[in-house]
């Protein structure tokens, strides 16, 4: 709050309470209190009429146009390097497929001993039938 530590706030604290008193310092730090929260509103008021103006101008429309153009992505860098050939070439591209290739060889690995598990003590279970008491 203004740059003041608390030593500083503490030091403005009992100057007040000299220079005041102790009777009128409650009276004065409720009109403060006061005039904060008044100030408080009206700058938030001013905020949302600001908001607004701008919102009626189309500053909002423009503000999301230059994010737009200035993200790659939305401004179709990647139309651009296909028109001009600048895509993956036949290395690159064989390369993501053996990439791609190992991880599904890595995936069916790691699925494969849990299924094997589950099937293995399937077949161990014993086969109990309950018999009939006759």
């Amino acid at each position: 709050m203004f740059g003041l530590g608390m030593s500083e706030m503490v030091l403005i604290g009992i100057v007040a309470l000299i220079v005041i008193g102790p009777k009128d310092l409650p009276g004065m730090f409720r009109a403060l209190g006061q005039f904060t929260g008044k100030a408080r509103g009206m700058a938030r008021e001013f905020s949302r009429a600001m908001e607004a103006a701008a919102a009626e101008a189309g500053v909002k429309d423009v503000s999301n146009t230059i994010k737009a153009a200035a993200n790659p992505q939305q401004f179709g860098v990647d139309k651009i390097k296909e028109a001009t050939g600048m895509t993956k070439g036949p290395a690159t591209q064989a390369l993501a497929e053996e990439r791609e290739a190992a991880k599904e060889k890595m995936s069916d690995a790691i699925a494969k001993p849990p299924i094997e598990r589950k099937a293995g003590e399937t077949e161990a279970a014993p086969a109990t039938k309950p018999e009939a008491d006759t």
